[in-house]
């Protein structure tokens, strides 16, 4: 096996996640949850592939791309909803938008 050891895969992935964690907790903007949300999921895809490859399965990849499409259907969702929270002239601040009103 070539190329950096799996440590340094879980150090990068711990680091991103991280960083996804605390842009979730410390921001107001959706956008920004959205994204720090796809920075936590792409921190799990990194974990997953690179245990998939010490082991030299295919599994955690499988995993990976099953994660990638979550995180696709997610942020379609997310900011679908966003823009018809715009359009409707709804406060975009996520401490504000706590409750549905239909």
């Amino acid at each position: 096996m070539s190329g950096p050891g799996i440590g340094w895969y879980l150090i990068v992935a711990a680091l991103l996640f991280g960083t996804g964690a605390l842009g979730v907790m410390l921001r107001r903007s959706p956008l920004i949850v959205l994204l720090s949300l796809e920075l936590m999921l792409n921190a799990a895809n990194l974990t997953l592939i690179a245990f998939a490859r010490q082991h030299g399965s295919l599994d955690g990849q499988v995993f990976a791309l099953a994660v990638m499409a979550v995180a696709a259907a997610e942020v379609a969702i997310g900011l679908g909803l966003i823009v018809a929270m715009a359009r409707r002239g709804l406060p975009l601040d996520v401490d504000q938008a706590s409750s549905l009103r239909g």
